[in-house]
């Protein structure tokens, strides 16, 4: 059985228009890449063809875990999220305690992170030591980089 994982709409649908590109475009590009191997002979000694034919069951493996992960994804309405305590898909500001930096992050399913435009992980080290924690608390968490003392300023979703 797999884990149930949360989404945003937004992630849940670029899920499925992954899918749904494997799915068209994806099987057709392998069949022709099959099709073309296929003609240059003897398929015994066709290192090409046993290419296409492998990269075919890895497609048809990157489609069935998709289908797994859609299977089990649930969609969260971010309107009914509770702002009392960090859940999965707050947005929390923290504050490093040291140097007084703030960051803000939305905790995410991994398949949703992008630390650039600020989703972490909710099984990153960071949101693992957020969740659960409210507007006041200073948490320890173990980065990389060493232990760092954050106090979260603001949860909103």
């Amino acid at each position: 059985m797999a884990d149930v994982t949360y989404y945003t709409k937004e992630g849940l649908e670029k899920l499925k228009q992954e899918l749904q590109h494997l799915r068209t475009e994806g099987r057709a590009q392998i069949a022709k890449a099959i099709a073309e191997a296929r003609d240059k002979g003897d398929l015994s000694e066709n290192a090409e063809y046993d290419a296409a034919k492998e990269a075919q069951g890895h497609h048809e493996a990157k489609i069935a875990k998709l289908e797994e992960v859609l299977a089990n994804a649930r969609l969260i309405d971010e309107s009914k999220l509770d702002t009392s305590k960090v859940l999965a898909l707050s947005k929390v500001k923290i504050k490093n305690t040291k140097n007084g930096a703030e960051m803000t992050y939305q905790l995410v399913s991994e398949s949703e992170a992008d630390l650039k435009s600020g989703k972490i992980s909710v099984k990153s080290p960071i949101a693992k030591g957020l969740l659960g924690k409210s507007v006041g608390d200073k948490v320890e968490i173990t980065v990389p980089a060493g232990q760092i003392e954050f106090e979260i300023v603001e949860i909103s979703r």
